[in-house]
C-alpha cells in the first residue's frame, strides 16, 4: 500500500507568527500507515545514502516525534538536544537563528561518543539553524556527522545553504508556502 504523506500535511497561516505558514504534520502522526511509511522511508533513504549509523541526533519537541523511530529502525541510539537548563548532567551549548527569532540547544557532554557516526533528524527542514546547531553539537563533542534527515523540506527558505558540506535529504519538499 502506498501512502501520500504530502496530502497529510495541513497548512495552519499565521502560526506560530503572523506571515509563518506552520506545516502541521500530526495528521501524519495520527494516521498509523502514514507513521510507519515515514518512519520506514527515512531510515531506508538513509540506510542506502549513508550507511551505519550509530546514533540519531535530534531537537525538541517535533524532532523527538520521529527521532526515536528512526534511531530504533537503523538499529542506533538516539541522542537528545534540549533547551537550556533542561538537561540534569554536564551539557554543551550551540545557538542558532530561526525563522522568526533565535534559540539554543544543549546536549549532555558525553551523549556522542569520539568518532559516532551521526545522523542529524528533524521533521522539517526550514531556515537550517536548527540542523546546523545539531551538527555543531555533534562535532564539538567529537562526532562525524553522516548527514540529516528531514521529513519536510521548506526549499524556499534556504536551509540547505547553512548545511552546505553535509549529505541533506527530504521525503517532502514545498517550494512556497
Amino acid at each position: 500500500m502506498s501512502v501520500e504523506l504530502g496530502r497529510l500535511v495541513r497548512n495552519i497561516p499565521d502560526f506560530p507568527t503572523p506571515g509563518v505558514v506552520f506545516k502541521d504534520i500530526t495528521p501524519i502522526m495520527a494516521d498509523a500507515a502514514a507513521l510507519d511509511h515515514a518512519i520506514s522511508a527515512l531510515a531506508g533513504d538513509v540506510r542506502e545514502r549513508l550507511g551505519q549509523v550509530d546514533v540519531v541526533i535530534a531537537a525538541e519537541a517535533r524532532g523527538f516525534l520521529l527521532g526515536p523511530a528512526v534511531a530504533r529502525e537503523l538499529g542506533a541510539g538516539f541522542v537528545l538536544a534540549r533547551k537550556p537548563g533542561k538537561l540534569p548532567w554536564e551539557t554543551v551549548r550551540a545557538e542558532y537563528l530561526l525563522e522568526y527569532g533565535s534559540d539554543a540547544l544543549e546536549l549532555h557532554s558525553d551523549a556522542v561518543a569520539e568518532g559516532a557516526r551521526v545522523l542529524v533528524h528533524d521533521d522539517l527542514l526550514a531556515t537550517g539553524g536548527t540542523a546546523r546547531a545539531l551538527c555543531s553539537l555533534v562535532e564539538q563533542l567529537g562526532g562525524t556527522v553522516l548527514g540529516c534527515a528531514f521529513l519536510i523540506e521548506l526549499t524556499f527558505l534556504d536551509g540547505r545553504d547553512k548545511l552546505e558540506g553535509y549529505d541533506v535529504h527530504a521525503l517532502l519538499a514545498y517550494d512556497a508556502e
